[in-house]
């Protein structure tokens, strides 16, 4: 039988480390409070108090949690934990000493001395040692062996500490920052790893050119700032553009992708951070209590509004989901990228058109879903004014078809995904989802007069930026093939959201008809049965014209509008 010796760790070198430095500090501490008397203590004394000191120290650092933390990245917080253990290991040292010699034989201010010495000799091992895996100095001698990219950071904040951090600690970074740019003028003359904090973002212009004139002309700006104000966003693209600089911001520490870097990297600037507004959140605990637990239908499932509700929904922990679309392609694909993302949901993918009365009845039937969210459409405007008849019968009578089947198998709520093109439409697009409108809205007031299970909910929201056949697209592909842009009018405008924020309004306004439903019985029933027949709009802030939003495309692409 092969004896098996547990593995001698990396934290038990710390502790041994510790336990050693704990023993050592108490000699120090005390030769630096009385110098060379130390000597005419009694013999045995100094090797008993030592040991004691140690039997005290070891118990407090292992239950303090002093192990966790990583030399190799030693921070503030395991400065606060060492602290703590240091603290507590003293005043029950103290303690001790008073309960057993009512501290006759050492001197009161020995245990200061001693807390500052023993926090020296537990941190400064750790950080020296983090300082020398940085290897901050030979990073500063290879910096020149390789020419880099000289940046201008936006937003002197916590993850402009952490691009720096990274760039010093990786020799082979790409970039250089040459300053940072703050929005408080309270910091402008301040430092971050020893890189300059030289203006506020309105002194962009004068900062650029100051720095040409120092040989240290930025190439890029880069935003740190997660969140920025797309107003401020915008100005940023335009005055980067006058300067002939780029502009990227760094990913946020949530944007997840496939593979695995140790190097901080940056993206271009997205079009939804040009957006003009900062993009709206709304009550996700209320969207959770809304799914979690029930089963889901959604048409049309494999369009790009359809995608974004299956990846939220599945994330909000329902029963079951049901994959519905009559695009065999786009509902595999969405069916798979599921199957690997939420591996344990139960779920259906169903081909079908929802003009089929029976197929759809068939399908509410077998799935019994809970929830409906209908996302099937026909959305593009001038294929369905050159096709009016097919846009009538999916709009339209497919709309139809899933609001009867819903209220026939008695869904607890179908959602009614519309569009803005349905206000006074002037094309037939927008008149087909006006009538869809009209006829859930209808279903819902008959709902309230029948007391039906079924609640009817209509949302409507503007351009989806980045959507299929949406404007961005557009853009992007007419700037692919060398031009031209195209827009229809100088002066038109439109209002936009993201496809995030698209579906979160859908989740919202179905948590809020689900309210509705709750309290019917209650005694805000009356107040709340004002919500039936109502339609639900996402407030897009102020539209944004179609040229701007060519012109910043253009920008982004690295071209002259």
């Amino acid at each position: 039988m092969k004896l098996r010796f547990p593995r001698f760790k990396r934290i038990h070198a710390a502790f041994l480390h510790d336990i050693f430095m704990a023993g050592a500090s108490f000699s120090l501490a005390l030769y630096l409070r009385i110098g060379g008397s130390v000597f005419n203590y009694p013999e045995g004394f100094v090797l008993s108090g030592t040991i004691l000191f140690v039997l005290v120290c070891a118990p407090v650092f292992w239950l303090t949690g002093m192990y966790r933390g990583v030399w190799r990245y030693a921070s503030l917080n395991d400065l606060m934990t060492i602290t703590r253990a240091v603290t507590i290991a003293v005043l029950v040292f103290l303690l001790v000493l008073f309960l057993a010699t009512r501290l006759e034989n050492l001197p009161r201010s020995f245990f200061v001395i001693n807390w500052f010495v023993l926090l020296s000799l537990l941190g400064g091992p750790r950080f020296l040692y983090r300082v020398f895996k940085d290897r901050r100095l030979e990073n500063v001698l290879a910096l020149e062996d390789h020419v880099r990219v000289p940046v201008l950071l936006i937003s002197a904040g916590d993850a402009a500490e952490m691009f720096l951090r990274e760039v010093h600690r990786n020799p082979a970074s790409p970039y250089r920052v040459v300053g940072i740019l703050s929005e408080k003028a309270a910091r402008v003359g301040r430092q971050i790893h020893g890189s300059r904090i030289l203006g506020t973002l309105d002194d962009l212009a004068a900062v650029v050119k100051k720095l040409k004139r120092e040989n240290l002309a930025p190439r890029r700006l880069i935003i740190t700032q997660d969140g920025l104000d797309g107003a401020i966003v915008r100005d940023l693209l335009e005055a980067a553009d006058r300067l002939g600089l780029t502009l990227a911001r760094l990913p946020k520490l949530t944007d997840l992708k496939s593979g695995i870097s140790d190097r901080l990297e940056i993206k271009p600037i997205a079009i939804e951070d040009v957006l003009g507004r900062p993009q709206t959140t709304l009550d996700l605990p209320a969207m959770e209590r809304l799914i979690a637990g029930r089963r889901i239908l959604i048409t049309g499932a494999g369009g790009t509004i359809g995608n974004e509700l299956v990846r939220q929904i599945c994330c909000l922990e329902p029963a079951h989901i049901s994959l519905l679309d009559n695009g065999e392609f786009q509902l595999y694909t969405i069916d798979l990228e599921t199957a690997g993302t939420h591996p344990d949901l139960s779920r259906n993918a169903l081909l079908a058109d929802v003009r089929d009365r029976e197929r759809i009845t068939e399908v509410m039937a077998l799935e019994t879903p809970d929830i409906v969210f209908h996302a099937a459409a026909l959305k593009h405007v001038p294929m369905v004014e050159d096709n009016p008849l097919e846009g009538i019968l999916t709009n339209t009578i497919g709309s139809r078809c899933v609001a009867d089947a819903c209220e026939k198998v008695g869904v607890t709520m179908m959602v009614q995904i519309s569009t803005d093109k349905a206000v006074n439409p002037t094309s037939i697009m927008g008149a087909t989802k006006r009538l869809a409108e009209s006829y859930c809205q209808a279903m819902d007031l008959s709902t309230k007069k029948a007391k039906a299970s079924t609640r009817f909910v209509t949302v409507r929201f503007g351009n989806v930026l980045g959507s299929t056949g949406s404007v961005i697209p557009l853009f992007e592909r007419q700037i692919a093939s060398g031009g031209p842009v195209t827009v229809t009018h100088p002066d038109m405008t439109r209002y936009f959201m993201t496809v995030r924020e698209a579906v979160e309004l859908v989740l919202q306004a179905a948590a809020l008809g689900n309210q509705t439903t709750d309290a019917a019985g209650g005694e805000k029933g009356g107040k709340e049965s004002e919500k039936e027949g109502k339609i639900f709009v996402l407030d897009m802030g102020e539209p944004v014209r179609i040229l701007d939003l060519a012109n910043q495309v253009i920008r982004l692409a690295g071209l002259t509008p």
